[in-house]
């Protein structure tokens, strides 16, 4: 699909609803612009949170993550994996950044298979399984999760050419396929712990990530 056809989409349903959202990070109190956006399929919502700095090099690109909501470990900052820590590095890259969008996708929950299965394929870590055939044992994907409301956002928001913040090939694939171009993709390097170095390790090795 070009991306002139994923725009006229987006502008056919336009964001939802958008307001100023001021959150604490890290001892400061930032205000962010927040786009609510509906998907195809009732499930299918996405939040954009949008920073605009002071800087004046206007041909600095946008910075953008693109973050699988994780309830385990963004809320309750789970140990198992590195959500919650790429959560919080990226917001700190993105208002550092002359312009800054995180695109926060609750409905890629335990990579888009859910929460219920996500808890089920713990359970089978548990035994030994690494992320990768406990998915298969449950009878799902390894990864299920897709960008195109990422990328229908990403151009209704102007951002067609970005820095990307990830360590996800696949994700910067598929978002390119969609019609946004990337032109760097920035990592997030996080430090294992004990409790996740195993899957951390499965991403590197089974799936191909850049860490």
């Amino acid at each position: 699909m070009t991306s002139t056809a994923i725009h006229s989409q987006i502008l056919d349903a336009d964001w939802t609803a958008r307001t100023i959202l001021p959150i604490a990070f890290q001892g400061r109190e930032i205000e962010l612009e927040a786009r609510a956006y509906q998907g195809t399929e009732p499930a299918r919502q996405a939040l954009a949170l949008i920073h605009r700095g002071s800087s004046a090099d206007a041909s600095e690109l946008p910075l953008v993550r693109v973050h699988s909501g994780c309830v385990t470990g963004d809320i309750f900052h789970s140990l198992r994996c590195d959500c919650h820590a790429q959560l919080t590095a990226s917001l700190k890259h993105i208002t550092a950044a002359r312009t800054g969008v995180l695109i926060y996708l609750p409905y890629h929950e335990g990579r888009g298979i859910g929460l219920v299965n996500k808890v089920k394929a713990y359970a089978l870590q548990d035994q030994g399984l690494d992320t990768v055939d406990a998915n298969i044992s449950l009878g799902e994907p390894i990864d299920a999760r897709d960008y195109d409301l990422a990328a229908r956002i990403l151009l209704d928001l102007n951002c067609a050419t970005i820095r990307l913040l990830t360590n996800n090939p696949a994700k910067l694939a598929a978002l390119q396929k969609d019609g946004v171009t990337i032109a760097e993709r920035v990592p997030l390097i996080i430090e294992a712990t004990p409790y996740n170095e195993k899957y951390l390790l499965t991403k590197r090795e089974r799936m191909a990530h850049k860490i």
